[in-house]
């Protein structure tokens, strides 16, 4: 490494979700995330528990979206969370910090366990933040889609 390079490479390294503050925030790709952590939960559940090499191949690969999905969702909400909600905010929905929360646990719940169970509660919270979200735009005519 040249010394040129050396003294112009950042020493430290920021992630954001945008580079300004683009103000395009949704709660429909946290909901998007979730419906696929739903849809490998149901289809984990119905695999035949034959322990067969497909069987399990298959049973891994679901796990491995489930869990990828479940991270995005996690993300997408600390994303709206933090960026987009303001104490303003709060003053109409104090249990907004809550809501968030469960949500989050949530989306690590379904990561840890398998259950469709789990996955309805975690479209349940993200309806809730929806709801929530939209509200506060005054776009209360925002429906709640599910894609399956």
């Amino acid at each position: 490494m040249n010394i040129l390079t050396r003294i112009l490479r950042p020493s430290r390294l920021a992630y954001a979700h945008c580079d300004g503050p683009c103000g395009v925030y949704d709660p429909a790709s946290a909901r998007i995330a979730a419906e696929a952590v739903l849809s490998m939960e149901k289809k984990l559940a119905a695999l035949p528990n034959d322990n067969s090499l497909a069987t399990e191949n298959t049973k891994s690969r679901y796990i491995g979206i489930k869990e990828e999905q479940a991270e995005i969702v996690k993300r997408e909400l600390d994303i709206l969370w933090h960026d987009y909600f303001k104490p303003e905010h709060l003053e109409k929905y104090p249990n907004l910090h809550d809501v968030f929360w469960k949500a989050t646990k949530l989306a690590s719940k379904n990561k840890v366990e398998s259950d469709p169970a789990n996955g309805e509660a975690l479209m349940s919270s993200i309806e809730e933040i929806h709801n929530m979200f939209w509200a506060t735009k005054n776009r209360t005519d925002v429906p709640f889609y599910r894609a399956g």
